[in-house]
């Protein structure tokens, strides 16, 4: 009996320290970041509304090869924590299947998708004019790319990048090892939100009221399909439909905010 008990505490401890390490190498690391920024932000003279917060700009500007050099990069290593979840989730037996991330339901899982992706991009819209008119957040630039032919892939590959890491971390992996440490499902959905808030806080109160709502609802929807698989397809939508959405039409129509 003592011999299982140990075991089992030894089993737990390892669990919380390999969360732990995986936020701490993903999402979690950018939520420290996004609090810091967050402070700069409240600190700086002006309001937040004058103030920008830029998402996916140029690393090497006028040097266009050299520059998307850079952006492969910074795509190709957000991955790792993903392929780090994938292969701890591998060693206990089950993998990403396990949380609905595979390829054996690619319609249905866009389907729900586009239809999460259709009632939340709206509303998300509405509340960050308002949150922004209000003086709760910064002027979100998601993109400030140079005009190369490379600009809308490299989009679109970066709206799939945060979708599959924010969707398999926070939702998938976090709620599957909180389970495993006995949290309630009240709590883990509360953790599993917060976190999304949170790395999402440089953009302002906001931001991170909007993000932690959401966490919300796609923690819901994952318990009642079981499949992490439409809330990557909801969230790629949304970021496509943000990214490509800003290039087409900032400085073209009134209502979009630009700095």
């Amino acid at each position: 009996m003592a011999e299982s008990f140990s075991q089992e505490a030894v089993s737990r401890r390892i669990l919380r320290s390999e969360t732990v390490l995986v936020l701490a190498l993903s999402l979690g690391a950018s939520g420290v970041s996004a609090l810091i920024s967050f402070v700069g932000s409240l600190t700086k003279p002006g309001g937040l509304k004058e103030q920008a917060a830029m998402l996916n700009s140029s690393y090497a500007p006028g040097r266009p090869w050299l520059d998307l050099a850079w952006q492969l990069f910074g795509i190709a290593t957000a991955l790792v924590p993903v392929a780090l979840v994938a292969h701890l989730l591998m060693r206990e037996g089950a993998g990403l299947r396990a949380i609905g991330f595979d390829r054996t339901r690619p319609w249905p899982d866009l389907g729900r998708g586009a239809m999460v992706a259709a009632g939340i991009g709206s509303a998300g819209l509405a509340f960050y004019l308002m949150a922004r008119a209000a003086g709760f957040n910064l002027t979100v630039v998601p993109e400030s790319l140079p005009d190369v032919w490379w600009k809308f892939p490299v989009l679109i590959l970066s709206a799939l990048q945060n979708s599959v890491v924010e969707e398999v971390i926070v939702v998938g992996y976090l709620l599957r090892r909180l389970g495993q440490l006995g949290w309630t499902p009240m709590a883990a959905l509360v953790a599993s939100s917060l976190l999304r808030g949170s790395y999402h806080l440089y953009q302002g109160v906001g931001g991170f009221i909007g993000n932690m709502v959401m966490g919300v609802v796609f923690v819901l929807l994952y318990r009642r399909w079981g499949r992490v698989g439409p809330l990557v397809a909801a969230h790629a939508l949304l970021d496509i439909g943000a990214f490509v959405g800003y290039a087409l039409l900032a400085g073209k129509v009134g209502w979009l905010p630009t700095p």
